[in-house]
């Protein structure tokens, strides 16, 4: 009955929504804008190659390489996870899905998200006296407390999981359209009125589905309107914010394959970085013009690219996992291979952070979270511990030195969701178990133990080609490190206060404007204004 529950929430809260309209959220001022913004910004699918300032043979991403220049580029930073939701509830959190409880993608029937016990990021910051916004892609749950709404943001506009879970109108590449279903048409009689069986994507403005299906291609120029919006009356104000943008670029559909788009570009995953790289490039314009000097930008990306895409793939860079190329597979996005985890990073705050450095530090996406708690003078939750390690001395330039270790857990390709079976001890990177996901060619890469594991020097070996030889004096000098860092990990784990998510589907909680047709449609008009209140939860 958990679900009748949260339906009913759902159901009284929109009610308040319509006598309480969210729109024009009051900023306070309380704070005189003493205290830092923060604006973090997640592609997706985004590869480490696909980043000018990173790999020589990309010139798609024009602003990005312009703040890169004009801040700091890190070229060993990393996802929490190497697929969608996990990486997500790790930023949000500072924690490893083994903590936060979140191992594994949400679905459109999901019932949970982001276990409620866990504190976000959004929540930290309210609390210390920020407005808090959320643009673009959630998918860390959507029914009832589990919006974006309940989970620390005043203000939400976007998708709740990935495009590609629901049909979508002018759609991408591999997507199909949403057919309208016959009025009056139900579900039983869906497959002969012609109806799209699938719940059509919804966009959300706070509590609200404003537009489903969704037109991908105007979603890009709506994101960047509201991050304006925030960003410029939150500006005014005086009252720091919190500005987190989930992208829906790199991730397929490409919202620009269907259309002739960029007649200098014969390739439509350049024309869609491009177009990513021009909504960035919007959103530091305006911080430029609002908030320059007390404003820090954080770009970065969840997973690696989808190489089970092909050609709408993104790029590797040097990192080509061939040692399990060979064996077959992807070590891309899903794999803990470096193409699946290590992400493009670009940081920019002038005045702050040095112009135009470059960061070798092994940092990674669960470092955001303490790191703009510390810099925000709030306070972490107690009564857990976390992954990430607060950067700030590496982002102002005094320090090089990131993890000692990190731990890279499975996405999906092989063994146990959330399982840590892989090791990264400096320059030193150990297996315990390998795999591959699906790749263009259709192979997937079996899952092999490793016991003792393979090692790579990625000093020497970015590609991961070749494992060090086991009975080298090298092999045996790392590996009781190695095995000491991850017994002493599950150890604090398993003495921590974990939590476990609620992966339950029921097809009532997927989202719909209307429930009276199956492929959910609806046009509504799309709200232009911001929460009038800082606590949707009245």
């Amino acid at each position: 009955m958990a679900w009748l529950f949260f339906k009913v929430l759902w159901v009284g809260v929109s009610f308040l929504g319509c006598l309480f309209p969210l729109v024009n959220f009051h900023f306070s001022g309380e704070t005189g804008g003493q205290k830092p913004n923060f604006v973090i910004i997640l592609a997706d699918d985004m590869g480490w190659g696909d980043l000018g300032a990173n790999w020589a043979e990309t010139k798609d991403t024009a602003n990005l390489d312009k703040m890169a220049a004009e801040g700091m580029r890190f070229v060993d930073f990393h996802a929490a996870a190497s697929t969608c939701s996990p990486s997500r509830a790790s930023l949000l959190t500072g924690r490893l899905g083994l903590r936060n409880g979140v191992t594994h993608n949400f679905a459109v029937t999901s019932v949970g998200g982001l276990p409620l016990n866990e504190t976000t990021l959004a929540e930290v910051l309210q609390q210390a006296g920020y407005v808090t916004g959320m643009i673009g892609k959630w998918h860390l749950g959507h029914h009832g407390s589990y919006h974006p709404n309940f989970r620390g943001f005043d203000f939400y506009f976007g998708i709740p999981y990935s495009h590609d879970m629901g049909c979508t109108d002018t759609p991408g590449y591999n997507l199909p359209p949403c057919p309208a279903c016959p009025q009056g048409d139900r579900p039983s009689r869906s497959h002969k009125g012609g109806c799209y069986t699938k719940v059509a994507l919804p966009l959300y403005e706070n509590l609200d589905i404003v537009e489903q299906p969704v037109n991908l291609s105007s979603l890009a120029h709506m994101y960047a309107e509201k991050a304006t919006q925030f960003i410029q009356r939150a500006s005014t104000s005086g009252t720091p914010f919190l500005l987190y943008v989930g992208l829906a670029h790199m991730h397929v559909p490409l919202t620009r394959t269907w259309r002739s788009a960029d007649p200098q570009s014969h390739h439509p995953y350049a024309a869609d970085l491009r177009e990513m790289d021009s909504l960035v490039g919007r959103i530091k314009d305006t911080v430029d013009h609002t908030a320059k000097e007390n404003t820090f930008i954080w770009f970065t990306g969840d997973n690696g690219p989808w190489a089970q895409k092909c050609e709408l793939a993104g790029s590797l860079g040097p990192f080509a996992g061939s040692w399990q190329v060979h064996q077959g597979g992807s070590p891309a996005k899903q794999t803990t291979w470096e193409g699946g985890h290590r992400v493009p990073a670009v940081a920019y705050w002038p005045g702050s952070i040095p112009f135009n450095v470059t960061s070798t530090a092994l940092l990674s996406v669960l470092d955001i979270f303490p790191t703009v708690v510390a810099l925000a003078g709030a306070t972490l939750p107690r009564g857990r511990r976390f992954d990430g390690l607060d950067a700030s001395e590496v982002l102002f330039g005094r320090s090089q030195t990131g993890h000692r270790v990190l731990f890279h857990p499975n996405s999906g390709a092989a063994g146990a969701y959330g399982a840590l079976q892989t090791v990264r001890l400096g320059q030193y990177k150990a297996f315990y178990i390998t795999g591959g996901a699906a790749a263009c060619d259709g192979s997937v890469g079996p899952a092999q133990s490793h016991e003792p594991p393979l090692v790579f020097n990625l000093e020497d070996d970015v590609a991961e080609a070749v494992p060090l030889d086991t009975g080298s004096a090298e092999y045996w000098s790392v590996l009781p490190m190695v095995r000491e860092a991850l017994a002493g990990v599950l150890r604090d784990i398993a003495d921590d206060n974990t939590s476990r998510a609620d992966y339950a589907q029921d097809p009532s909680a997927a989202p719909c404007c209307d429930p009276h047709h199956v492929a959910c449609r609806c046009q509504a008009s799309s709200q232009t204004d911001l929460p009038t209140s800082r606590n949707v939860r009245q």
